[in-house]
């Protein structure tokens, strides 16, 4: 009798695509655990993002900068809008929030040691202000969260900046997630929590419950602070156009968008995936919300999620970014999935180059970790040096393309400056295709 390949019935051994050994996988070992997986770091999707951008540079219809003899401005101001001591940065890049917890101390000092010594600001992240940053940071964005843990209005006071958190990329709609083999005595004594329980985050503000209330939020905020500093609100990416029209209308000096791809300590699985508008599309429409409403000019935008190079900040400027923020990639840069610790990496069941288990509280660079034979792992001179030099090399990429485009200024780039590689780019933003000088029908 004849099997079915031998009949011509087909291959019995064809991977299904719907059903793929990935998504098998995951039905059964959501069958093993019975709840939804977690993991750190972020989403593992393919999405439309800045690499489907390109600039057009200067040629006989634009003259560009010699970069050795012709200053191409990188100073940014966030927070002029009502602030007094609106900060000013050397770059047009922030270091994004993430929390003590986390992260480990030394990851968190190398970081704002960083950030100092390039001009740039960075921010505490949940659970409070870790005092040991606060002295390296010269300049320290305090986050008002809806848990308020680790709160402390002396901190709130010797802040730079405040950021009010409604909500982030990586799992926007939900609450914070720390899991309790990261929440050490130390962090839990700041956090005025049991040490190794499972920390999750409220959801809502307490304070507040519509934007009626934010204002006033945003008004105590100013009060308690003498009307010093600027205060921003961060929204993950979902109903862009809204949230950023109602967070400009209730006050803010700044709003910052995290996009899809933003990264994190620990997520649900299913949110880190299938939430969320990626971070392209969504500056997309947090530009002409602000411009809809007359407010691009006096609100700064700060864009976050999977921004990586300069060119990817360069691209996020001619969008109509004021800055962009970045997370994963200063991690990266100081050793995360780097090749070392082989082993350790096996025992967690990955490899350098594809880890992403910052939950687990086993980093075995000592970056997303509390234990402290893995913290010492890191040396915070030595990653604060690696962070020093990406920032510097990641500012002088974004003067790279502004000078070739012909701009004094970073700023000064546009969309006028980019052609899209693929239709759902050009769709996305606006900006034509390459080789037609044409944006899709319907856009």
């Amino acid at each position: 009798m004849m099997s079915d390949a031998e009949d011509g019935a087909g291959p019995l051994l064809e991977e299904s695509y719907f059903y793929s050994p990935s998504v098998i996988e995951d039905i059964q070992a959501k069958a093993a655990l019975g709840r939804y997986r977690i993991r750190g770091f972020g989403t593992l999707r393919k999405l439309p993002g800045f690499d489907d951008l390109t600039f057009v540079t200067s040629g006989l219809s634009r003259v560009p900068l010699e970069g050795y003899r012709e200053k191409c401005s990188t100073e940014t101001v966030l927070g002029s809008r009502y602030a007094s001591e609106p900060l000013r940065l050397e770059a047009p890049i922030t270091i994004t929030g993430m929390s003590y917890g986390a992260l480990s101390p030394n990851a968190k000092v190398a970081l704002g040691k960083a950030a100092t010594r390039v001009g740039i600001s960075t921010c505490t992240g949940d659970g409070g202000m870790l005092a040991a940053e606060r002295d390296a940071s010269r300049l320290l964005v305090y986050q008002v969260l809806p848990s308020r843990y680790g709160f402390d209005p002396d901190h709130l006071r010797m802040a730079n900046a405040l950021e009010v958190v409604v909500g982030q990329g990586a799992k926007p709609g939900t609450g914070g997630l720390l899991l309790g083999q990261k929440l050490s005595d130390e962090v839990a004594r700041q956090r005025d929590l049991p040490p190794g329980i499972d920390q999750r985050s409220p959801v809502r503000h307490p304070d507040w419950m519509g934007v009626d209330d934010l204002i006033i939020k945003i008004e105590e905020l100013r009060e308690a602070t003498e009307n010093r500093v600027p205060v921003y609100v961060k929204v993950g990416a979902g109903r862009v156009t809204d949230d950023v029209k109602l967070a400009a209308k209730a006050g803010a000096d700044v709003v910052f968008v995290d996009g899809m791809e933003a990264g994190t300590g620990a997520s649900p699985e299913m949110q880190l995936d299938h939430t969320g508008i990626p971070t392209m599309a969504a500056l997309v429409e947090a530009v002409a919300a602000l411009e809809d409403i007359d407010l691009k000019d006096e609100v700064q935008l700060i864009i976050a999620g999977g921004i990586r190079s300069g060119a990817d900040i360069a691209k996020a400027l001619a969008l109509g970014a004021d800055a962009v923020a970045i997370g994963t990639a200063a991690l990266i840069a100081m050793n995360c999935n780097r090749a070392i610790y082989v082993d350790d990496y096996r025992a967690l069941g990955a490899e350098p180059g594809k880890c992403h288990h910052c939950h687990t509280g086993m980093c075995p660079v000592g970056i997303t970790t509390q234990d402290p034979d893995l913290m010492a792992r890191l040396d915070v001179d030595e990653a604060a040096d690696r962070v020093t030099r990406y920032l510097n090399a990641l500012t002088m990429e974004v003067q790279l393309v502004a000078r070739a485009c012909g701009k004094w200024d970073v700023h000064d780039l546009e969309p006028e400056d980019l052609r899209a590689l693929t239709m759902d780019a050009s769709f996305i933003t606006g900006v034509p295709m390459v080789g037609s000088n044409k944006v899709p029908a319907g856009r």
